[in-house]
C-alpha cells in the first residue's frame, strides 16, 4: 500500500493551481515575433528595393545614360518591352534585356 501511495505522489501535477498546462497560443508567441523580426527586416526592404527598381525601368527613355548588372555603361537608343539598345561608343550598339539594366552610373569625378 505504501508503494502505491509514493506511486502517485510521483504522477503528473493536478490541473488546478499554478501548476497547470500552459496555454496553447503562448507557445505561438515566440514564433510570431521571429516572423515578425525577418518581415521587418528581410521581407519588406527587398519588396521596396524591386518595386523601386520597377518604377526605375518602367521610367526609362531615349538619351537616358544606364549601367548594366554586367557594368557595361551606355545610353539607351532604343527601348521595346523586353530589349534595350544601348550605344556604349561611337556606332557601337548592344542590345541587352530590360531587366538586365542596374541603374544609373555613379558620377564621374573629373581629374583636376
Amino acid at each position: 500500500m505504501n508503494l502505491i501511495a509514493k506511486a502517485f505522489a510521483m504522477g503528473p501535477p493536478s490541473h488546478s493551481g499554478a501548476g497547470g498546462a500552459p496555454n496553447p497560443i503562448m507557445s505561438f508567441v515566440p514564433l510570431i515575433i521571429i516572423f515578425a523580426i525577418f518581415y521587418f527586416l528581410l521581407i519588406r526592404p527587398q519588396q521596396q528595393r524591386a518595386k523601386k527598381h520597377r518604377e526605375f525601368l518602367d521610367s526609362l527613355q531615349r538619351g537616358d545614360e544606364v549601367m548594366t548588372a554586367g557594368g557595361i555603361i551606355g545610353k539607351i537608343k532604343g527601348l521595346t518591352d523586353d530589349v534595350v539598345t544601348l550605344e556604349v561608343a561611337d556606332n557601337v550598339r548592344v542590345k541587352v534585356g530590360r531587366a538586365q539594366i542596374a541603374g544609373t552610373p555613379p558620377i564621374k569625378k573629373e581629374a583636376s
